[in-house]
């Protein structure tokens, strides 16, 4: 029987949902039923069939859409090992689901986000080849990188594990004055008149919910973000939930992807950072986005000046505007996002004392230095990617506005997810976040995923911020 809890709502489950979450419980299907024993291996199958079968026509049993399938099986079941211990991984080929026999494997190893060190090839045995991934002295992520050529066509995975990941910790340093300046830009921002204006965006509503546009003053009197507002259509007092953007400069994504919030009792604003109006078109936001340049670089050089001022002063001003509002039940604020919006969301949860909860996914900003101490740093990977950035007066910047110095801030509980195979936002990273946390935390960890959520995942960040209501 398929968990009720893993579906939001029937009203809002397209095609493409459902043939993912009939895709996620066969796969969980088949791996409990290994677990236990051989002779529900067989068994496990069956019930597959069985899930298969009741899908609407418009299924696929392979949604992917690509004729090869990688698929990588690390020895340990949890993709772990003690530094020190060896590891191996068994890599399989298929092609239109057929094992490839014969095919030269060609591998790379290198540690998460560097060069690689070591190299060699395997040839496929019915499909199937073992690879010595050997170990690591210090804690981190090993990552082995896949090429196989067939018919003049090159295919690519890579697979990272993890060894004492749980020991590691940040290069970032936190400065000495850290809270008084940021102490000083929430009093500056607080003077700033609480603005704003609201319009209706039916569009993104449903039968029990509303949704609104919001255009609010932050920071600064002219600075401004839009948000859209989506809250149960019945009368009561509700929680607030802060829902800040990716990384870009892009519109909204889906105003009404997690309308199941608001279905569920919450109000929940879904916020972008630019002050640009997410109604303008697709042409017209590409076009600001290549003249707008790279805003995560803008005035590094200074702290005073760095872009990301406004942006982390934005988010509270988000919280003041939320915990204004009549049907707010004054006692949970939530921060929830992932990447560059799970950064937003600990950064604000170490600055605001309202917040009471927060939900993360592979948080970016995340001990971006940390290349400097020979391994991975945090997205966006200033000294992997960028020129110039290894200044005294750059690091120090850095430092003010690393998630790891707001992490250590935070006094309420924490719900953190990621991937191993994340190259936008490492594991080596993300563990670093969660290491530092003296709060009550909780991880969800799903190794297999790359800068990518599912949408049980997400669900299931609703279900946490309900169990952790006051």
């Amino acid at each position: 029987k398929m968990p009720q809890k893993l579906i939001p709502n029937h009203r809002t489950i397209n095609s493409k949902q459902l043939l993912r979450k009939h895709t996620f419980f066969c796969a969980f299907i088949v791996y409990k039923c290994k677990m236990m024993n051989t002779k529900n291996w067989f068994i496990s199958v069956w019930m597959c069939l069985l899930v298969w079968a009741v899908t609407p026509l418009f299924a696929e049993n392979y949604p992917y859409r690509s004729d090869v399938l990688w698929v990588t099986v690390p020895d340990h079941p949890d993709w772990l090992y003690q530094v020190g211990e060896q590891a191996k991984v068994e890599v399989q080929f298929y092609k239109y689901g057929i094992p490839q026999d014969g095919i030269e494997v060609a591998y790379e190893l290198g540690e998460d986000m560097m060069p690689a060190h070591r190299s060699g090839k395997v040839v496929l045995k019915n499909g199937r080849a073992v690879i010595q991934l050997g170990t690591m002295n210090q804690p981190g992520f090993l990552d082995c990188r896949l090429t196989a050529i067939i018919d003049r066509q090159t295919y690519r995975h890579h697979v990272k594990v993890g060894f004492s990941p749980e020991k590691l910790q940040p290069y970032t340093q936190l400065p000495d004055d850290f809270d008084a300046f940021w102490e000083k830009n929430l009093a500056e921002a607080a003077r700033c008149p609480m603005e704003y204006t609201i319009e209706p965006a039916p569009e993104y509503a449903s039968e029990t919910t509303e949704c609104f546009l919001v255009k609010l003053q932050c920071f600064r009197p002219g600075s401004y973000v839009y948000g859209y507002l989506t809250r149960p259509k019945a009368s009561g007092k509700y929680p607030v939930v802060l829902c800040p953007p990716g990384a870009g400069v892009k519109t909204i994504k889906e105003p009404g992807r997690h309308i199941y919030y608001a279905e569920e009792g919450c109000i929940r604003m879904e916020m972008e950072i630019h002050g640009l109006n997410p109604k303008m078109t697709g042409k017209e936001f590409k076009e600001i986005s290549a003249a707008f340049g790279d805003y995560l670089t803008f005035g590094i050089d200074d702290r005073e000046n760095y872009y990301m001022k406004k942006v982390y002063m934005a988010c509270v001003r988000a919280i003041d505007y939320l915990t204004s509002l009549p049907d707010w039940d004054g006692k949970n604020v939530i921060v929830q996002g992932g990447s560059q919006g799970g950064a937003l969301a600990l950064v604000t949860a170490g600055l605001d004392k309202r917040v009471t909860a927060c939900v993360a996914n592979h948080p970016a900003l995340s001990d971006m230095a940390g290349y400097k101490a020979g391994r991975a740093g945090g997205y966006p990977h200033f000294f992997k990617r960028y020129q110039d950035m290894d200044t005294p007066a750059k690091i120090r910047t850095m430092a003010y506005y690393d998630v790891v110095n707001f992490a250590r801030r935070i006094k309420v509980p924490v719900y953190m997810t990621w991937g191993y195979n994340d190259n936008t936002c490492p594991p080596t990273t993300s563990y670093i976040v969660y290491n530092v946390l003296t709060c009550p935390k909780e991880a969800l960890i799903t190794p297999i995923n790359e800068h990518w959520t599912s949408e049980a995942t997400e669900y299931g960040h609703l279900k946490w911020i309900q169990r952790h209501l006051r």
